[in-house]
């Protein structure tokens, strides 16, 4: 057993609410709740005649204007593809198959198919001798290429190679000598270069041309200084000055005026949420009691009346009707078919039995069936090699 009890959970907290929505809230939910009620009792009533309108007249008329749909749309089509376009479809495909297929199969394997056997034997032996004949013709040419280029190295060697080793040792004396005077020319060309255009260039970007650009830079930073100070103090001029006359009014505008006026209008309209869901809950629960006193007033100003009047008047009735006259005539009629059935089965064994007799009259009586002999032997009997039960071996 256990003495502990749980602890209870404290409610959430809640919001305290000021006297403006205390004071709105009674007015304004009596005000919606006179005028949501005539609105909900329509609206329930709406949905119920809705109902009643959708489950014995609205869906009965889809359900037969479906069945005619099909009967005026779907089933003739589908009847006239499953009787007509698919017989039709599997006619032409037979007829295709006899007039097409199996000419075209017979002339490809009849026909075609040895002609082509015949040409590619034809074109292989074709092949075969041209292959022999461009073999030949190759190994002729493969020996006079041969001695052409066994010709061909021997002048190479014997001919080509002192005459460019000659002219190759007579291109390095040549190269040699020109190497030397351009290795003169090019050192007296870098000293005048060096102390004609490289020393006074130097010594005129050293002495003259970096202390005018540091002037120039110090002259550019002056002025940069001087125009930022001046556009950072117009630029604060402007700032406050709107700062002043726009942002500190809007500010103190939407401090002041709008905010209260925004959470008046949030709680009123907060209040009237909350009271046109209350309203509307109330007004669901009086329209149900109205339906139902409604419900219950029709119940027993006609249903229960209707009720006793089928329960102690016509269901006594329809007893005493059933017992003393429909019972009766049922069991009457039954006594009638059973003589007629009677009647109509005497009447057929009559016929019956006289065509019988004018048959024997005309034609005399039928002979007996004659009995024909088994192609099995008896039960008695057994098989044997002299005996055979074949219709052709048969004794």
């Amino acid at each position: 057993m256990d003495f502990e009890k749980a602890p209870v959970q404290a409610p959430p907290p809640q919001s305290p609410e000021g006297c403006l929505a205390v004071a709105i809230r009674l007015p304004v939910r009596i005000v919606v709740l006179v005028l949501v009620v005539p609105v909900r009792m329509v609206w329930d009533a709406l949905v119920v005649g809705g109902r009643f309108l959708n489950d014995t007249l609205l869906r009965p008329l889809g359900r037969a204007l479906l069945w005619v749909g099909r009967a005026l749309f779907v089933w003739p089509w589908v009847a006239l593809w499953r009787y007509a376009v698919v017989p039709a479809g599997k006619g032409l495909a037979w007829l295709g198959h006899a007039l097409l297929v199996v000419p075209a199969v017979w002339v490809y394997r009849q026909v075609l198919t040895p002609l082509g056997r015949a040409i590619a034997w034809l074109v292989r032996g074709v092949g075969t001798g041209l292959a022999w004949v461009f073999g030949v013709i190759g190994a002729a040419l493969g020996w006079l290429i041969g001695v052409i280029g066994a010709g061909l190295r021997w002048v190479y060697a014997r001919v080509l190679t002192p005459v460019g080793h000659a002219i190759a040792w007579v291109l390095k004396g040549i190269g040699a000598v020109l190497a030397a005077v351009g290795i003169g020319i090019y050192t007296g060309a870098a000293w005048l270069v060096r102390y004609l255009v490289v020393v006074p260039a130097l010594w005129i970007h050293q002495y003259v041309l970096t202390p005018v650009g540091r002037a120039i830079a110090w002259v550019a930073e002056g002025a940069a200084w001087l125009v930022r100070m001046i556009f950072t103090g117009i630029g604060a001029v402007f700032y406050w000055t709107a700062r002043i006359l726009l942002v500190l009014p809007a500010l103190a505008v939407w401090r002041w005026v709008l905010v209260p006026v925004g959470r008046v209008l949030a709680v009123v309209v907060r209040e009237v949420g909350e009271a046109l869901g209350h309203a509307w809950r109330i007004a669901g629960r009086i329209s149900l009691a109205v339906g139902r006193f409604l419900g219950t007033l029709l119940r027993w100003i006609f249903v229960e009346p209707v009720r006793w009047v089928y329960r102690t008047v016509l269901t006594p009735l329809g007893h005493v009707v059933r017992d003393t006259v429909l019972r009766p005539a049922a069991e009457a009629a039954r006594s009638v078919g059973r003589a007629t059935r009677q009647a109509l089965t005497a009447a057929r064994e009559s016929a019956r039995q006289a065509r019988a007799d004018f048959r024997r009259m005309l034609f005399g009586t039928p002979a007996e069936p004659q009995a024909v002999a088994r192609r099995e032997p008896a039960a008695a009997e057994t098989r044997t090699l002299g005996s055979s039960t074949t219709a052709l071996t048969k004794d």
